[in-house]
């Protein structure tokens, strides 16, 4: 899993009033925990580009005024109206400690469902695990290259050697459904092959010609 460098600047004060004045020098309050104490601290907003405003997931190597800390994208709180990042918890990453995260869902290869009219729908675009930091994948991968219609893969189906899913066991990840294309073709082609089978059967029923 790849890391993103973020630097911060400790916060004098802690509070409602502190808070709103970052926010107007377009800085960002945030906490890091899960270590011996909480730090406070705040980082640029521009700075969460590479964090926060895209689909991968990252560990980040947090700088704190020349403290070093490694850290996980706990959660990140939005304005309602404006979308503006308010505030950002960070989890500090404690060696031989799991740790707990979403990471992508990505699916690779082709569906031959799909190819005879099925559609490919993926229900969950992340899954939540637990394990250690270095055992977390970029993405998880799910193989659609033989799933045909009405076949799917449920939480429990998927096994990465030392991470434990914590969503149900029976919720469906990605499954390819039926769809108005892919009835109609039964529907036509059920007519055909039995008219193509007619005269091979009339055949076989007609009586042999005597001699």
């Amino acid at each position: 899993m790849k890391s993103v460098s973020i630097s911060g600047s400790p916060r004098a004060n802690v509070g409602k009033t502190d808070a709103t004045a970052l926010r107007n020098a377009k800085r960002v309050p945030c906490v890091l925990y899960g270590g011996k104490e909480q730090v406070h601290f705040s980082v640029l907003e521009a700075d969460f580009k590479d964090l926060i405003y895209t689909p991968h997931v990252n560990t980040v190597d947090l700088d704190v005024e020349g403290k070093k800390f490694k850290a996980i994208l706990q959660e990140a709180q939005f304005h309602a109206v404006k979308d503006n990042l308010l505030h950002v918890d960070f989890l500090e990453v404690i060696a031989g400690k799991p740790v707990t995260m979403n990471i992508p869902v990505k699916t690779t290869g082709t569906s031959p469902g799909v190819r005879n009219g099925g559609k490919l729908n993926k229900k969950l675009k992340t899954l939540r695990v637990k394990g250690l930091v270095e055992k977390m994948p970029d993405t998880i991968e799910i193989s659609i290259s033989k799933m045909e219609i009405g076949d799917g893969v449920r939480v429990s189906d998927l096994k990465i050697d030392g991470l434990t899913f914590l969503n149900a066991a029976n919720v469906t990840v990605v499954n390819v459904q039926v769809t108005r294309v892919a009835v109609e073709e039964v529907k036509t082609a059920a007519p055909a092959a039995a008219a193509a089978a007619a005269p091979a059967a009339a055949a076989a029923a007609k009586p042999a010609a005597k001699k």
